[in-house]
């Protein structure tokens, strides 16, 4: 009989085209699936994007109910049924933030000791929830048996500033980026933008991204070249708020919803430069991709430095004049771009390096 695979658990939201889901998503694509398989505990009822493709590798998807802080109890009683049927898992690896305290609580009580937390955010500020977050801090630290986080910014954040954490890149398949003129052109032919200068950002519409204020830069940069184009890639739910501030402005013609999209590589050919004016972040996947098409990216202050990994990245203070971030943004018009691989791979951040690290992490439970 054929040895089957060790099954790890993610621990996730849902599996959409996000930072955090495409990060794993490249990891489960490039780990040696004839030893490790990936299954999915989501907590949304509706499908994700990369549901299918999932199914396809051969992992399992569970479906929970959304955490919310009224609902705790019934969620543990939801989490001892599963993990009383779903116990041989070699690793339990949660991406949900605090709320993987909450997982590993009742994980810990079936024989799972091989809890991994992965922090991707550096900060959430304060609100209804952070007497919760301080709960499920507490607990994540208290159980979880080993600490990822993909910057320091972000361990610091989930685990305080005096525990041990380790950081696991957010790393990409990194020649899939590799800037090409030939297809650039052809790119920005299919979309009609041949000769414009094109500034780009991927995300999902929500408070954290700052769609608004990326609006009111485009704005100014508008006033300077009025051929500039602005394309926004990505869904969420303040995606209507932002086509309703922009649809009655002279701007509304120059700016694309591109939506949801699966051919990111390409689409970053096309653009010139990313604008990232993000409220917080941890070290988002997108820049890395960025950066490893060969793209200049303007990023506020609040994102880990520690994204910076080619000379074309600037920061740029939330509160700094809005002139500071056109005049940074405009000053990309003559970028030459050119290969950035090698400084993708000595960061650290091709995924060839990364998932020998993971691996290790998903097999120490077993001593191999």
């Amino acid at each position: 009989m054929e040895k089957q695979p060790y099954r790890v658990l993610q621990v996730v939201t849902i599996m959409n085209r996000g930072g955090i889901e495409t990060m794993i998503m490249n990891h489960y694509r490039a780990i040696d699936r004839t030893k490790i398989q990936f299954d999915f505990l989501v907590h949304r009822q509706e499908r994700g994007d990369y549901d299918d493709e999932i199914v396809q590798l051969g992992g399992r998807i569970y479906r929970a109910f959304p955490i919310r802080p009224w609902k705790y109890i019934q969620y543990f009683k939801w989490l001892n049924i599963f993990f009383k049927d779903n116990n041989s898992y070699i690793a339990i690896h949660s991406h949900i933030q605090e709320n993987s305290g909450l997982v590993f609580k009742i994980a810990s009580k079936y024989n799972l000791n091989n809890l991994i937390a992965n922090s991707h955010i550096a900060t959430l500020g304060v609100d209804y929830k952070y007497l919760f977050r301080q709960y499920g801090r507490i607990l994540t630290n208290k159980y979880s048996t080993t600490k990822l986080a993909c910057g320091v910014k972000a361990g610091k954040f989930l685990y305080g500033n005096k525990t041990e954490f380790i950081i696991l890149k957010n790393a990409i398949k990194s020649e899939e980026f590799s800037f090409d003129l030939k297809k650039r052109e052809y790119i920005r032919k299919q979309l009609g933008i041949n000769e414009n200068f094109v500034i780009g950002n991927i995300s999902r519409f929500c408070t954290q991204k700052n769609h608004s204020f990326i609006i009111d830069i485009f704005e100014e940069i508008y006033k300077i070249n009025s051929s500039a184009k602005l394309l926004l890639i990505g869904d969420g739910p303040l995606k209507a708020d932002i086509i309703e501030k922009v649809k009655n402005k002279s701007i509304y013609e120059n700016i694309i919803f591109m939506g949801i999209r699966s051919d990111i590589p390409d689409l970053l050919q096309a653009i010139d430069v990313i604008l990232f004016p993000s409220l917080f972040e941890g070290l988002p996947v997108s820049i890395i991709e960025s950066q490893a098409a060969g793209l200049p990216c303007v990023l506020s202050d609040t994102i880990d430095p520690d994204v910076k990994i080619t000379p074309n990245v600037d920061f740029v203070s939330l509160k700094a004049p809005i002139s500071n971030w056109c005049d940074s943004v405009i000053s990309k018009q003559s970028f030459k771009r050119t290969s950035t691989q090698e400084y993708i791979i000595s960061s650290g951040y091709d995924l060839s390096t990364s998932i020998n690290k993971l691996t290790q992490i998903y097999f120490q439970a077993l001593k191999i």
